[in-house]
């Protein structure tokens, strides 16, 4: 009968531990781009540079994926971040021998459209002209890694209405 208990309580924990991570994985599924108002979720704390000052977004290679990180106090790796028309923004890498790529399909709001490659030696300037919510994908690659050297991720940006 004690046996039982030792191998109970375990996967009780266990269980716990997969439900949990479950509902929160079902809380963090939601997208901007999916809500009736995308724009409505903008507001001074997550709304990056302005017509006269730039947006700087650090691209780097995380443990087990990329991600990018708008220059917002507080703001976090692939969280969703939102630009004005106009706004500069900055694609770089902070971190050393990185070199990434950031794609917004073919319906990009950037001028120039296409593909952004860039490095750390290398930042890379688009302007922001078409207003919507955008869905991106960010890969990095650390050059000299021996295994697991790039990632990849995906996020969203917002680009308001004038």
């Amino acid at each position: 009968m004690t046996n039982h208990r030792y191998f109970t309580a375990p996967l009780l924990v266990v269980l716990l531990a997969f439900l949990t991570s479950s509902a929160i994985a079902q809380k963090n599924s939601k997208y901007a781009c999916a809500e009736a108002n995308p724009q409505s979720l903008c507001n001074a704390g997550n709304t990056c540079g302005s017509e006269s000052s730039p947006c700087d977004v650090n691209v780097k290679r995380t443990a087990y994926a990329a991600s990018s990180t708008p220059q917002i106090p507080g703001a976090k790796g692939n969280g969703l971040f939102c630009l004005r028309p106009g706004t500069k923004v900055n694609w770089k890498s902070d971190s050393k021998n990185t070199g990434f790529v950031v794609d917004l399909g073919p319906q990009s709001p950037f001028e120039p459209a296409g593909a952004i490659i860039g490095g750390s030696d290398k930042a890379v300037t688009v302007v922001a002209q078409r207003s919507g919510c955008f869905k991106y994908s960010t890969g990095a690659c650390v050059s000299g890694a021996l295994s697991g050297m790039c990632g990849n991720s995906t996020a969203e940006l917002i680009v308001t209405g004038k």
